[in-house]
């Protein structure tokens, strides 16, 4: 039942792989053009490129790494599914760095805490005393 070809072992973790990240082949788009750039005759006549787009999230990705139309619709799906992965992670990282922020706002202060806060207000409010003019008074 191979789809590309990649040994089944290749296959398999990229089924894998694609249900740990809730994509199916349902939600993919692939579409075969020609490919650009060195390789003659086989470029020009064979539809070897592939493109593919996942269409929940509209990443898309071309792959023309080799001249084989299956092996490169193999990597153009590790490609994509490495994309959404970074994707998922970011959004993932992002809210547990905002959750993280806000349970850092919320934490009570302990004692020896408040006590420095304190103690730097008051050296604060003697500088600024410091700063201020001295009085002159009028010596008759």
């Amino acid at each position: 039942m191979n789809m590309f070809t990649v040994s089944a072992e290749k296959e398999t973790l990229l089924q894998e792989r694609m249900t740990q990240l809730g994509v199916s082949e349902d939600e993919l788009r692939e579409t075969f053009v020609r490919s650009s750039g060195p390789g003659g005759q086989n470029v020009n006549k064979t539809s070897s490129c592939v493109q593919l787009v996942h269409v929940p999230t509209g990443l898309s990705v071309k792959c023309q790494q080799e001249r084989s139309q299956l092996l490169n619709r193999f990597l153009a799906r590790r490609l994509l599914l490495d994309r959404i992965e970074r994707l998922q992670r970011g959004l993932v990282e992002a809210e547990k760095m905002r959750n993280e922020k806000i349970r850092r706002q919320k934490r009570k202060r302990s004692k020896r805490a408040k006590e420095k806060i304190l103690q730097d207000k008051h050296h604060q409010a003697e500088k600024k005393v410091q700063r201020t003019r001295p009085l002159i008074s009028d010596g008759a």
